[in-house]
């Protein structure tokens, strides 16, 4: 008894689904406009998504000027951004927005610019610019929008793509580090490029992202690089280079007296001491 049942169940499907396809097909092909509009709207509100975006294509054109204008494009972004087309998605609510600066769907057009692009970044060590490009968006929103409802939403976003770009940096820096006296790095620089790479990259980081939980581990790559520097240092500034290792190491433990590294930072204070104090015994 149970396979008829099956049988008539899979057969029942398939006439309802070809009597879907059949609808679509009609209302995709007429010119009553009006009536595309609504079976549009109840494809979206159904989650046919991909029937909604290939009538509603054409209907933004149609219905330019109109009263539905301003709902059809926008539907026509949420549809792209509901089937996961975020790319789509962003093109559409920018041209929303710019269309309609003050339109009934502004607000929400200007939000989901940057929510778009939030769904299209990478991971931190991939190309940056649709990082970048969701931070800029998520700025202009809280710029407009001050008061918004979604403004705490936004802020999580920004802050969460901002800790993206700043890893971004820490990878690079961390990386510098381990590459240390590579000499195909370290060419004509007397040796330690990797080292002083790995500073310039940490301090521009600090600079830009003043307030990062990385801010320590940045911190740590600074001071040992700048040990580091001062050992693979030619004569003429090796001196100097130990100095400023031990300047680093101080304002380090200033900052960080709990950190784990301070067994590192005391290390280098020491090695840094002994070659200041033989140089000036030298002297």
């Amino acid at each position: 008894m149970k396979k008829p049942i099956y049988i008539c169940v899979c057969l029942l499907a398939s006439l309802l689904l070809s009597s879907c396809a059949g609808e679509f097909n009609q209302v995709f092909k007429s010119t009553d406009y009006d009536y595309k509009y609504e079976f549009a709207k109840e494809c979206f509100a159904r989650g046919k998504y991909g029937h909604a975006i290939s009538l509603l294509q054409e209907l933004v054109t149609i219905k330019k000027g109109s009263e539905e204008a301003q709902e059809c494009l926008y539907m026509l972004a949420m549809a792209s951004y509901c089937s996961r087309d975020y790319e789509g998605a962003s093109a559409t609510f920018k041209k929303y927005f710019s269309t309609y600066p003050k339109g009934v769907y502004a607000e929400q057009a200007s939000f989901y610019v940057g929510q778009s692009l939030y769904e299209c970044t990478p991971e931190p060590r991939l190309d940056p610019t649709p990082t970048i490009g969701a931070i800029n968006a998520y700025q202009q929103f809280l710029d407009y929008y001050p008061e918004s409802n979604l403004r705490e939403q936004a802020q999580s976003r920004l802050y969460e793509l901002q800790d993206k770009l700043v890893m971004k940096e820490f990878l690079s820096a961390k990386l510098y580090f381990k590459l240390g006296d590579y000499f195909l790095n370290c060419l004509g620089s007397g040796g330690g490029s990797n080292y002083e790479a790995c500073i310039i990259t940490s301090q521009n980081a600090l600079k830009t992202y003043p307030y990062t939980h990385l801010r320590e581990d940045f911190a740590v790559l600074i001071m040992k690089s700048k040990f580091e520097l001062a050992e693979q240092s030619v004569d003429e500034k090796r001196l100097e280079r130990y100095r400023d290792a031990e300047d680093e190491c101080y304002g380090f433990l200033n900052e960080y007296p709990e950190s784990k590294e301070v067994a590192s930072a005391e290390k280098y204070i020491k090695k840094c001491r002994k070659v200041i104090g033989e140089s000036s015994e030298e002297e």
